[in-house]
């Protein structure tokens, strides 16, 4: 309960900044898109950097500890940009070192929490655990953003971080309490050095039938999704002519069908399968999308909505069951590895996805990107749709050791049929 209490706490701030900083660079700095897309690069780099270091010491580490210091660390680091801006100091320059920083200990926090789960409840319980986390985050998208709007419309989009700064606070406080005796990870006798734990890491990861088409269809839907939505929010300030309260709410009233999907997660992945739901929720994440660059710009709230709201219940219902057979199959003493190498893969994509929308922005205009994002999110549903993990049904009882077969390194085993045959 502390466990989600702190996270739901962080969520809600961290939507809060998601609206408030690209604010922040627009209103307070006059950022171009092309800057504004780069702080989201910025943001999402420590993912390329510091992911797969990070699943080692994860393993090595305790990790409620770990996630006390990085909410410590992003607490000041955001709320160093209201500093700034009461002394007449803020610049863009700080707004990518403020990033880059809270992105690294968001990287340490994230790989840590998905590795802790597991340990604190017990592994028939992981799809409701998850889903319980996927209530608070999207709770929290339904809730922040509006509450991001209103704190930019009434204090200005630097102050309004500090919501985000105290949020991180809060966190901590929660994680303090947690009283459950954590041991430190079991260490491999024969994989002392950092690089070997690493390797282990990879090697299960690209192996494994199910891990290789789930990290492909996600990186990629990542990185298509930041080539559409980097420059989302210059879009509707520029040419919408939105302001950040409409913005916030727009958000707010969009994340109810993630929230919607959070509820049902679990009697969906039953119903269906885990790896049916896993195919289904990337489809219905998806397809949407496109409703967003066919807005009317007289009339474009309805669009918005409705396509981020089907997005959401689809990458709800994908998520709560991809995160959870990972958590089901991956032995313990690789989780935090295994957890990283899968971030580094899917969430490297995004400061690529970042980088290109800004300059796809900068050459082709705000609209055009957009399409060329969201028709490219269409395309992630493959791998999963083509693969065998549409095959299992229930989450495995017990790990599963790393694959040690070569084939299972070919691209031709994941057409072929698992061990648990056809799903219902």
């Amino acid at each position: 309960m502390k466990l989600w209490s702190a996270q739901s706490i962080s969520q809600l701030g961290t939507q809060i900044s998601g609206i408030a900083l690209p604010l922040v660079a627009l209103y307070a700095l006059h950022a171009s898109a092309f800057q504004v897309a780069a702080l989201g690069t910025v943001e999402f780099l420590p993912f390329l950097l510091f992911t797969l270091p990070a699943g080692v010491w994860v393993d090595r580490l305790r990790r409620r500890w770990i996630m006390v210091v990085a909410d410590f660390g992003r607490a000041l680091s955001l709320g160093s940009i209201p500093v700034a801006a009461a002394t007449g100091h803020l610049t863009l320059t700080q707004l990518y070192v403020a990033g880059f920083v809270t992105g690294t200990l968001t990287v340490f926090f994230d790989v840590s929490y998905q590795s802790y789960l597991p340990s604190i409840v017990e592994r028939s319980q992981l799809v409701d655990g998850n889903a319980k986390l996927e209530i608070t985050r999207s709770g929290a998208q339904i809730l922040g953003p509006g509450v991001g709007g209103l704190l930019v419309h009434a204090i200005t989009a630097p102050y309004a971080m500090l919501a985000d700064a105290i949020s991180y606070l809060w966190s901590a406080s929660f994680l303090f309490a947690i009283r459950k005796t954590e041991d430190v990870p079991e260490r491999d006798v024969d994989s002392p050095s950092m690089v070997r734990e690493l390797i282990d890491g990879i090697k299960y990861l690209v192996r494994h039938r199910y891990w290789r088409p789930i990290s492909m269809s996600t990186a990629t839907f990542n990185f298509f999704s930041n080539v559409a939505f980097a420059i989302l929010v210059v879009y509707m300030v520029r040419r919408l002519h939105m302001s950040a309260l409409a913005i916030g709410l727009t958000f707010s009233l969009s994340s109810a069908g993630g929230l919607a999907a959070a509820f049902f997660a679990q009697k969906i992945g039953t119903r269906l399968g885990i790896g049916r739901a896993i195919v289904w929720g990337s489809a219905v994440g998806a397809v949407p999308m496109v409703l967003i660059p066919i807005a009317p710009t007289s009339f474009p709230i309805p669009f918005i909505v409705v396509a981020f709201a089907f997005g959401e219940f689809g990458i709800v219902v994908y998520n709560v069951s991809a995160i959870s057979l990972t958590q089901a199959l991956v032995p313990e003493r690789l989780l935090g590895r295994v957890n990283a190498s899968r971030r580094f893969i899917v969430w490297g994509t995004i400061p690529l996805g970042s980088l290109v929308s800004g300059a796809l922005a900068t050459w082709i205009g705000l609209r055009p990107t957009l399409f060329v994002g969201t028709i490219g999110i269409l395309l992630a549903t493959l791998p999963v749709a083509l693969s065998t993990v549409r095959h299992v049904k229930d989450l495995p009882t017990e790990p599963e050791a790393m694959p040690v077969t070569e084939e299972a390194l070919l691209p031709t085993q994941v057409a072929t049929l698992s061990s648990e045959g056809p799903g219902a």
